[in-house]
């Protein structure tokens, strides 16, 4: 992370230049998008929409001080959440429908994200936690560099679904300082089923180690200042899926990320997805595989009747306080603005 207080000199020829081509590639891949796995080709500069959703423009549905993120995420001040309209994943049981399938949000212009990212400071967010941004990477860096020249100094994570290019990664690699990725499954008959997507695993698993790579695990205090959070939702009934996930952390991020093993499924809408909450057996069970496997560095979500209810989980978007009260405080909203 830099110092906002360091003077900037100018760039060496050379870096310009390199970063003047990474700007064009950028905006050239949404001519014929392939930002993201899917690989549609459309033409988003053109005003036409992606799988995604979304065009080139930036959408953003809502910011706010979330404090339902992990404790070294939330801090005492919590985390400055963006939550980015669209997704290039769009999973059957996603808590935010609404603003990934649903095209809820409003389009920002780079200098109104800088301004929202520094509103969240201002309130005393211990960073900016950015919402399944990846099909708009280009967008949301060049909004992170301009809030980081007006005076941004807190960390920039990156919360994803996982199904993200290791291009697109690149260009956030001198943005962001921690990475919260998704690892939903590793079964490609699961992933096709839910995200249509079977090839979710093979790229998902890809992009963590990419950033397992950007990044080495730091802290301020109890903070984190840098480094990777692998996510799991355990689906009920498809237990199997997270032990597969278990195994790939133990092999393969152990000792470079930690892990957050969720519990919060609830199943929001009608249709080809678990109609249940986790069981306590479930729980249980999962909880000795962490054992099992010998992963200690990371954090699992307790088993509580909220989540049966759902209530405590769900965002609504059409509301200013998209969650309940106690979970966040609104900064910027898609329908007022600044609130």
């Amino acid at each position: 992370m830099r110092d906002a207080s360091s003077k900037r000199g100018a760039l060496p020829l050379t870096v310009c230049l390199w970063y003047t081509d990474c700007v064009n590639d950028a905006l050239s891949s949404y001519k014929n998008c392939r930002l993201c796995p899917r690989g549609c080709g459309v033409d988003r500069l053109a005003g036409n929409k992606g799988f995604c959703g979304e065009t080139a423009a930036l959408r953003i549905a809502a910011a706010a001080i979330h404090r339902g993120e992990e404790p070294p995420i939330t801090g005492v001040g919590g985390s400055g959440a963006i939550f980015v309209s669209g997704c290039a994943l769009q999973c059957a049981f996603c808590q935010n429908y609404q603003i990934s399938q649903q095209g809820m949000g409003k389009i920002v212009t780079e200098a109104e994200f800088a301004r929202i990212c520094l509103a969240l400071q201002e309130k005393h967010a211990e960073n900016i936690n950015i919402v399944t941004g990846s099909h708009v990477a280009p967008a949301l860096a060049a909004g992170i560099r301009a809030a980081r020249k007006q005076g941004l100094v807190i960390p920039v994570l990156w919360n994803s679904s996982g199904y993200e290019t290791l291009e697109a990664l690149s260009l956030l690699e001198d943005v962001i300082d921690a990475y919260l990725p998704d690892l939903k499954t590793l079964d490609s008959a699961l992933a096709e089923r839910f995200f249509k997507a079977a090839d979710y695993g093979e790229v998902a698993s890809a992009a963590i180690k990419k950033t397992l790579e950007f990044r080495n695990l730091r802290y301020e205090g109890a903070v984190l200042r840098s480094g990777v959070i692998v996510r799991h939702l355990v689906l009920p009934g498809h237990l199997d899926s997270t032990r597969d996930v278990l195994h790939w952390f133990a092999e393969n991020a152990m000792g470079k990320g930690l892990l957050s093993l969720m519990m919060q499924y609830t199943p929001v809408r009608n249709g080809d997805i678990p109609d249940r909450s986790v069981h306590e057996a479930e729980y249980e069970t999962v909880l000795c595989w962490l054992d099992e496997f010998g992963i200690e560095d990371g954090f699992y979500q307790e088993l509580t009747p909220d989540m049966s209810a759902g209530n405590e989980w769900l965002p609504d978007f059409n509301r200013v306080n998209s969650f309940s009260s106690k979970l966040s405080t609104p900064v910027w909203h898609w329908r007022v603005g600044f609130v």
